[in-house]
């Protein structure tokens, strides 16, 4: 779908690097600037990281996000263009991303809620392996798991975390999850699982007091969590803007072939 306006109103976000800044002083000079709650466009300038930044903090103002990279990794972003911004958002194509939401709870009993847009990690935290149990829709479907940890990953973010676990490379639209083991040691042959969209996905801790697991949604980290619960969230929207001759479906596809 593409944006199909020229936006006069456009909300500028850059990290604190050398490079983006002087993006941003740059493109504010040329373009003015506009609180991002009142923008019709919010423009970020910086890598990957920022912009899952970005996307978290501007989330529920549910305005689209067009990023230009000024930063070390560029999958999420455009490449860096000043000129005739406004025409070039107006051409770009818009993808919409759902959230995972991730509830944890601790060793302690407390419950944490976090969102992730990329995936959900279980990582072990001390030299002992992780043992989980995961189900899926309230059915068992591996008793143990002895890894490094566990994963589950939108499409978004299958090219990411996941993809360096050896997970699968997943298309926007496929309407599917992965979920991927992070040095699996028993058993040493399971390599994962898609699962639909709407899966509720819950992993166990076991030997919590020997074998302590963290949960880390995006940039949140949980720790000593017993019980994390993971769903996709499709009451929230997140629109993201791509150029239309490299856009986000075109890298996810393309990483599906690169050596």
């Amino acid at each position: 779908m593409a944006f199909e306006r020229i936006p006069s109103r456009i909300a500028f976000v850059a990290s604190e690097t050398d490079v983006a800044s002087a993006a941003l002083r740059d493109l504010t000079a040329r373009y003015g600037q506009t609180p991002p709650d009142q923008a019709e466009v919010i423009v970020a300038l910086g890598g990957d990281g920022f912009m899952l930044e970005a996307l978290h903090t501007y989330m529920a103002l549910g305005r689209p996000i067009f990023g230009m990279h000024r930063g070390t990794v560029g999958f999420l972003m455009n490449a860096y263009n000043g000129e005739d911004l406004p025409t070039r958002i107006s051409k770009s194509d818009q993808v919409t991303l759902h959230p995972l939401r991730m509830s944890a709870l601790t060793a302690d009993g407390n419950v944490v809620e976090a969102l992730a847009i990329n995936e959900v990690s279980m990582l072990r935290q001390t030299r002992q392996a992780a043992k989980i149990k995961i189900f899926v829709d309230g059915r068992e479907r591996l008793s143990e798991l002895s890894c490094d940890g566990v994963l589950i990953s939108t499409p978004a973010g299958s090219g990411a975390y996941n993809l360096s676990a050896h997970g699968p490379v997943l298309p926007l639209d496929s309407n599917v999850l992965a979920l991927t083991p992070i040095s699996a040691f028993r058993p040493r042959r399971w390599r994962g699982a898609v699962l639909p969209h709407r899966a509720t996905v819950k992993f166990v801790i076991m030997e919590q007091d020997k074998r302590p697991v963290s949960a880390v949604a995006d940039r949140d980290e949980v720790r000593d969590v017993a019980e994390v619960t993971v769903r996709e969230d499709r009451s929230i929207a997140i629109p993201l803007l791509f150029d239309s001759e490299h856009n986000l479906q075109e890298r996810i596809l393309n990483e599906q072939f690169s050596f």
